[in-house]
C-alpha cells in the first residue's frame, strides 16, 4: 500500500513505535485535541513528483496540504488531519466532520505516499500499526492519489527491501481493504503496479490496489 506506507501507509514507522505493546497513541482518534495550525490548501496531483527521492513536508501547512493531496477535495477538505512529530508519534492537526482520516507523506520512503481512510480503513490502520488483526467484516476504503512506495509486497512491516529487492512503486491508486480472502482471480504479486493487484496476500492486512492513471 504505499499504505506505502499510505505503502496506505506511510505508517510504517509508527509500527516500530507500537511493537513494544504500548497501545496506540491518542491522537489516532478524532476525539484527540486538536492543534493550532495554519490553514492551508491542498496540493494537485501534479504538484508533487511521482517517485524517486521526496522532501517530506516539515511544516504544519505543509503537512496539511501533503495529506490533503491523497484524496479528492470533496474528501479531504472536511477530513482529519494527522501530522507527526520528531519521533513519529500521531498527533492531531485538525480534526474533521466526514469520518475520513488523512496522512501526509512519509520521510522513510523514496516516492510520495500520502493516505486518506475512511473510519473502517482507519480501524484496519490501527490494526497494522499495533500487529493486532483487523476487525472482522468492516470492510475499508483509501485513497493514494499520488502513488506509493513500500518496502515489500508481501511483509507488512517491512522497512526497507530484502537485500537485492527494490521498492514497489504504484502510481496513484485507491485500496479497498480487510475483505480477508475475497481476491480470487487477482495477482498476487505486483509484476505490473499498473493493473489491479494484492499487497500483503496471505496475512490479514491483505487489501486490493486500484492503479487510477
Amino acid at each position: 500500500m504505499t499504505i506505502r506506507t499510505a505503502s496506505f501507509l506511510v505508517l510504517l514507522p509508527l509500527t516500530a513505535a507500537c511493537s513494544d505493546g504500548a497501545p496506540p497513541s491518542e491522537p489516532l482518534s478524532e476525539t484527540a485535541a486538536t492543534a493550532a495550525a495554519p490553514a492551508a490548501e491542498p496540493m494537485t496531483h501534479g504538484d508533487m513528483p511521482m517517485g524517486g527521492a521526496v522532501k517530506p513536508p516539515t511544516t504544519d501547512a505543509e503537512v496539511i496540504a501533503s495529506a490533503m493531496s491523497a484524496a479528492p477535495d470533496a474528501v479531504s477538505r472536511d477530513a482529519t488531519v494527522l501530522g507527526f512529530d520528531e519521533k513519529m508519534q500521531p498527533r492531531t492537526l485538525r480534526t474533521g466532520t466526514n469520518g475520513w482520516t488523512c496522512m501526509p507523506d512519509m520521510p522513510h520512503s523514496p516516492g510520495t505516499d500520502p493516505m486518506c481512510v475512511d473510519q473502517n480503513g482507519m480501524a484496519w490502520a490501527e490494526a497494522w500499526m499495533t500487529r493486532k488483526n483487523p476487525p472482522a467484516g468492516q470492510m475499508g476504503f483509501g485513497y493514494m492519489l499520488m502513488g506509493g512506495s513500500d518496502a515489500s509486497n508481501t511483509d507488512p512491516f517491512a522497512m526497507k527491501p530484502a537485500e537485492g529487492g527494490a521498492w514497489v512503486d504504484t502510481g496513484p491508486h485507491v485500496m479497498v481493504l480487510n475483505i480477508g480472502d475475497a481476491f480470487a482471480g487477482y495477482p498476487t504479486k505486483p509484476d505490473n503496479p499498473k493493473a489491479p493487484y494484492v499487497m500483503f496476500p496471505n496475512t490479514p492486512y491483505a487489501h486490493l490496489m486500484l492503479p487510477v492513471r
